[in-house]
């Protein structure tokens, strides 16, 4: 990993070595040399250093920039702002004539019928992504010189490899641009089922904890334990709804099939090439006879012709290929990886759940010790009303009036009984009529 960190690291550039060889040329009094500034131009145009994976599984660094890749790949400029690092744009995977773009996660690349393109970055996934494809490849290519040594053993298994070659494709075979495919979907949901085990493991212990102790630090926690799901399942629900959607559409996943595609515009191309040099050959148009300038087309105009017509061949082609069963092969590979990227949202909508079930278990704790807070506001403000009789009576008897019971000297401990043998019958009146309207339960 760390030597192929070291092969993908940009070339530093050498502007700044011109720069101080410049200077130090006009302090000696030399001529001035021209500054190559070719390199800074280039970065000002938007030069970015991409990673390149061929067939063969053979990685290179390579540094284009925006307009030769748009021409290079055949895609708009919006495709490209999807692979832009410096924008966060959702989960995607777009088919279209001659690539695939797709941004999931952290792998962003542009894979073509030969070729991937990825942009050049030091993250461990995509340093993964592009061993695990080499393998991938280099292990393939093995296989297919294996079976190639083997051919001699049966004709039927040499018809087999031609057919998977040109377009008939086999259970055991993948064209290059679905093994890409494949790679990247296969990180993107490994990464999402990690970050989704890893929340697992922080999540039930802290859980399990809130409920035992309610706490302020605990309430924290899992309200940031809470926000990371909700934007963890936003992008797995992302990532499984772009393959939802691309199973869904057939045409979509024909749009994917670039290796017969290519074949196909090649076939045409071919067989254009053949036709018009059987036409020469046969006389009726012989590109050496001797013709007048204004009867003989340009060459350019010529191309363009056979071109056209072999685009127009090439789209019949497509539409009349675009059928179920040519599009199952890749149905089959995009609902493997729908299984599991399944699997993780069920993970953490469980999860989601989980927490659901703490919140509403914390809450009913909430409202049992709020409603025993107010059954014993209930019992205090009771007994505060008793213990006002006693005050009352206090209030009466302590206004400046004579009466004949402050003669006796037992009257005091008679006025204190009755009092508290009527305090204690409120009391209990009470208490029966919160038993009886179920306010508390004694």
């Amino acid at each position: 990993m760390a030597d192929l960190k070291e092969r993908l690291l940009p070339p530093k550039p050498a502007s700044a070595v011109n720069l101080r060889e410049t200077s130090r040329a006009s302090a000696t009094g030399r001529p001035f040399q021209s500054v190559d500034v070719s390199g800074l131009k280039k970065r000002g145009q938007g030069l970015r250093s991409w990673i390149r994976v061929d067939s063969s599984g053979t990685s290179q660094v390579i540094e284009v920039d925006k307009f030769t890749m748009m021409r290079r790949c055949d895609l708009p400029a919006r495709d490209l702002r999807l692979l832009d690092p410096l924008f966060v744009y959702p989960s995607t995977i777009l088919g279209r004539e001659k690539a695939i773009v797709v941004n999931l996660e952290q792998i962003r690349c542009i894979i073509t019928a030969d070729e991937v393109l990825l942009l050049n970055s030091l993250d461990t996934y995509v340093l993964q992504y592009v061993v695990e494809l080499q393998r991938r490849l280099q292990t393939a290519g093995m296989g297919e010189v294996w079976q190639s040594e083997d051919t001699n053993l049966s004709r039927s298994r040499v018809n087999r490899n031609y057919n998977s070659m040109f377009g008939n494709t086999s259970p055991d075979y993948l064209p290059f641009e679905f093994r890409a495919l494949e790679v990247a979907l296969e990180a993107a949901c490994t990464f999402l089922d990690s970050q989704a085990a890893e929340l697992e493991i922080e999540a039930y212990p802290l859980l399990d904890e809130l409920t035992s102790r309610i706490s302020t630090l605990n309430l924290e926690r899992a309200r940031r334990l809470k926000s990371r799901l909700v934007a963890l399942t936003r992008r797995v629900q992302k990532v499984r709804d772009e393959i939802e959607q691309l199973m869904d559409d057939d045409g979509d996943m024909a749009e994917m099939y670039l290796t017969e595609k290519k074949g196909r515009m090649e076939s045409s191309l071919y067989g254009e090439q053949s036709v018009l040099g059987y036409r020469s050959n046969d006389g009726a148009i012989s590109v050496s006879a001797p013709v007048s300038p204004v009867s003989s087309p340009p060459d350019s105009r010529k191309l363009e012709k056979c071109l056209s017509m072999a685009r127009s061949r090439h789209e019949s082609m497509r539409s009349s290929d675009s059928n179920p069963e040519s599009i199952e092969e890749l149905e089959m590979l995009l609902e493997a990886y729908f299984v599991v990227i399944d699997s993780t949202l069920n993970k953490l909508t469980s999860l989601k759940e989980y927490i659901d079930d703490t919140e509403d278990f914390i809450n009913i704790q909430l409202d049992n010790v709020r409603n025993q807070l107010i059954q014993f506001e209930l019992l205090l403000t009771t007994a505060t009303f008793i213990v006002a009789i006693f005050g009352v009576v206090a209030g009466i008897f302590g206004m400046n009036f004579e009466i004949s019971m402050f003669d006796y000297p037992d009257a005091f401990k008679w006025v204190l009984i009755i009092t508290g043998v009527c305090g204690a019958l409120i009391f209990s009146s009470f208490l029966w009529f919160f038993k009886h309207r179920r306010l508390m339960p004694l």
